[in-house]
């Protein structure tokens, strides 16, 4: 299972395997608190696209068209949130305030695609 969560809600037992996947850290949550069991800034978008995204949901198709290109570059990344997801819940934990436009939702819609 595949769960998609903000950084800013309270983390749950039910969370399983908890991989936060933004480039930056959250502000304002100290690590502790984020209960984070890793941190894989290497699938969070480019800070190029990040920043030419702008979480504009104007651009949200052709964000992730690009934001799956560059995903397609991190096939070891992927493969191992995969396995983290067969062996038991996975949530991907991200930090944007919209929880519809966001590059976790994009993850996660890769994730279980195969």
């Amino acid at each position: 299972m595949i769960r998609v969560k903000r950084v800013y809600e309270k983390p749950a037992a039910a969370d399983g395997v908890r991989v936060l996947v933004e480039r930056l850290w959250p502000r304002g949550v100290r690590k502790a608190d984020a209960r984070v069991d890793r941190w894989m800034k290497e699938v969070a978008p480019s800070t190029e696209l990040r920043k030419w995204f702008g979480h504009d949901p104007a651009r949200w198709e052709e964000f992730v068209r690009r934001y799956t290109a560059e995903l397609r570059e991190r096939p070891d990344e992927l493969a191992e949130l995969r396995r983290l997801a067969r062996a038991g819940t996975l949530t991907l934990v991200y930090a944007a305030r919209d929880e519809t436009h966001n590059s976790a939702v994009v993850l996660a819609r890769i994730l279980r695609a195969r």
